[in-house]
């Protein structure tokens, strides 16, 4: 594993798996590996249980979003889809909280880089500067995580002046 050089971005995924079943570390490891990976692709993992679960180590690239692993932290929840298996907000309050105190934890220590989810990390398709939901490669994290912590991204980020 290579040691990352730079952290611009913080990454926030799901596990894509159902809300009614458990996945564990464990799992998502032999998984990872199934694709070729020998090592977790994500630097943490937020079980139901609302538990941290350190994957990788932080200053080390990661292999969770491709084109972006050299410049980001990935943070995976375990859900993302409901009992039908469509894509759906599904952490629960334990994760919730968790997935809170983590982002402010690793902005304290990147305080330039932004939080935005996986599929805010597609390509803009028409180059409008947007990426809108019908250019998203993947739902993950299957929620909102650039407006939900937006107060968080954009702490510790200098503000330039604007010229008058």
């Amino acid at each position: 594993m290579a040691k990352r050089k730079e952290t611009s971005l913080i990454v926030v995924h799901c596990s894509a798996t159902r809300v009614t079943s458990n996945y564990t570390a464990d799992q998502m490891l032999i998984d990872h590996r199934e694709r070729g990976f020998n090592a977790h692709g994500y630097h943490f993992y937020i079980p139901k249980s609302g538990n941290r679960v350190a994957l990788r180590p932080l200053e080390m690239v990661g292999a969770h979003v491709s084109g972006f692993n050299a410049m980001s932290v990935g943070v995976c929840y375990e859900g993302g889809l409901d009992a039908q298996g469509k894509p759906a907000d599904t952490r629960n309050a334990q994760q919730k909280e968790a997935l809170l105190s983590l982002l402010k934890e690793l902005k304290a220590i990147y305080p330039e880089a932004t939080i935005v989810g996986h599929r805010d990390l597609s390509p803009d398709l028409n180059n409008n500067g947007i990426i809108e939901p019908n250019e998203w490669i993947k739902l993950c994290p299957c929620f909102d995580a650039t407006k939900e912590y937006s107060a968080i991204s954009s702490m510790g980020q200098e503000q330039t002046p604007k010229e008058e």
